[in-house]
């Protein structure tokens, strides 16, 4: 497994207007952050902010029984028909371009499993999200709901998405996103137990739940579809996956790698099967973000192999596979949910100093890029 040099990235984005990260949460190891676009400053100039829906079909129902429903209070009952066409499967976006961007390409956040593009609108303690981030160091944004989540809308289950949906308990995330160990959740928050290098908000963890909605394990073909189309609609683009989208990003690229200029996915749970072909992703750079804690469960042990072999068939095949291990960089205590931890902008800074060195900001100078070696390995 290859690992980029940070410190040589960091350099790139250090400089006037720098801005440092806030100071870390507890825990032992600490390295001095990525210096980088600053998370404060004038206001942004935006040239254009966007919504729409894309993918989907028209499905039709027939057979189902007719039914009475009152809407509001003291409204005349209505007889309702479910019968009859329906668009569905459609995902959400919602894009913010600036005046004038610094990266060559926008950039595409999609988001995890019961989760929706909230992921990166803001924190759970408050604190400006990654879509905020990213718009500051000059990307274009586009954040997404992916099919089946939050403005994308629902179908009839199960006539139109198979299987019904799966809603996540409170404490469920506290184990599987490490938080903690999984016997530290407690309905009282003055009781629950994290990792003592955590850096997720905990005061905020009932805020986060509020995020929460249900999914089905049994839609990932629709939701590809619909990504699949996002990308046909707008690219190229910087796909930034997060979590069960981590295989729809790594998918997307397989699919149209005309279309995307880089992978990143932070925490992926998913990748293509051994008999995928990464020769196609040749010419585009991936890179992969874990936080920390992973051997707590066998889970997250199980999906680190399989995405470290997904990794090492693109590199195999003469293309560019990165990892940033926030551990292995001298950062303990990042969960799952990196993008909402206290050290949120010091982490997009490393994957913001990435992509300059992949030649995907218009202002970085081709001499002024690490040279690439052994694979993919920056430094």
């Amino acid at each position: 497994m290859k690992r980029i040099a940070m410190a040589s990235l960091g350099a790139l984005l250090a400089g006037p207007g720098a801005m440092a990260q806030s100071p870390p949460g507890p825990g032992p190891g600490r390295q001095a952050e990525v210096r980088g676009p600053r998370t404060d400053g004038p206001p942004l100039r935006i040239r254009e902010i966007s919504s729409f829906h894309v993918g989907g079909r028209i499905a039709e129902l027939s057979g189902l029984p007719e039914r009475e429903v009152v809407f509001s209070p003291g409204a005349p009952p209505l007889r309702i028909d479910p019968n009859g066409q329906f668009q569905v499967e459609q995902m959400y976006a919602q894009a913010v371009r600036l005046q004038n961007p610094r990266a060559r390409y926008p950039i595409i956040l999609a988001h995890g499993g019961g989760l929706t593009g909230v992921t990166y609108e803001t924190t759970p303690d408050g604190r400006p999200g990654w879509q905020m981030f990213f718009l500051r160091a000059g990307h274009d944004v586009i954040v997404t709901d992916a099919m089946e989540r939050g403005r994308a809308g629902w179908a009839r289950s199960p006539e139109i998405l198979a299987g019904e949906p799966v809603f996540r308990t409170m404490g469920e995330g506290w184990g599987l996103f490490r938080i903690g160990m999984q016997d530290g959740w407690n309905s009282d928050p003055a009781q629950r137990r994290a990792f003592a290098d955590s850096r997720f908000p905990l005061a905020s963890w009932n805020q986060f739940m509020m995020q929460a909605v249900p999914r089905w394990a049994t839609t990932d073909r629709q939701v590809q579809a619909a990504y699949d189309a996002l990308v046909q609609r707008i690219c190229p683009c910087v796909m930034l996956v997060h979590s069960q989208g981590g295989n729809f990003g790594f998918n997307a690229a397989l699919n149209a790698p005309d279309k995307i200029k880089a992978v990143i996915a932070v925490e992926p749970s998913g990748a293509p099967p051994a008999s995928a072909d990464a020769a196609r992703l040749r010419g585009i750079p991936h890179l992969v973000v874990w936080g920390d804690h992973l051997d707590a469960t066998p889970f997250w042990q199980n999906v680190r192999r399989n995405i470290d072999r997904w990794q090492g068939q693109i590199r195999d095949a003469g293309g560019v596979a990165d990892t940033i291990d926030m551990p292995a960089e001298g950062v303990r205590g990042n969960s799952h949910m990196i993008m909402m931890d206290t050290n949120s902008d010091d982490v997009a800074r490393r994957i913001d100093a990435w992509m300059a060195s992949h030649g995907l900001m218009r202002d970085t100078p081709a001499q002024d890029r690490p040279r690439r070696r052994n694979g993919g390995r920056a430094g």
